[in-house]
């Protein structure tokens, strides 16, 4: 890979990071608090999993893993190392993403 080849992918703007932040903030606000986990995306930038604390969970994407953890700092949410245990049980999918998991397993 040829040293920049990311950079014309990656558009880190003061807009795209204050509406990563409103969204972190939004979730959080309605969810009674939230942790995240950040997971790289490649050249897309990082996925940030929001999982509130009355067990609902959604995800944004943020151009970057150093733009995610920036967010969910200003946004004063923590970020966890991994899917720890307790996170993972916290997590409470609805019956709607239960059946597409179970339809996609059918159809195989």
């Amino acid at each position: 890979m040829a040293d920049g080849s990311d950079t014309t992918l990656t558009l880190e703007s003061p807009a795209q990071e204050k509406n990563l932040v409103s969204g972190i903030k939004g979730f959080a606000g309605e969810h009674g608090g939230a942790k995240a986990v950040i997971e790289y995306l490649g050249r897309r930038g990082a996925r940030v999993v929001l999982v509130g604390n009355d067990g609902g969970w959604g995800d944004l994407v943020a151009p970057s893993t150093d733009v995610a953890r920036a967010a969910c700092e200003e946004a004063g949410v923590p970020v966890e190392n991994g899917w720890e245990r307790e996170l993972v049980e916290l997590m409470r999918p609805s019956n709607d993403l239960w059946r597409s998991m179970g339809r996609r397993q059918l159809a195989r």
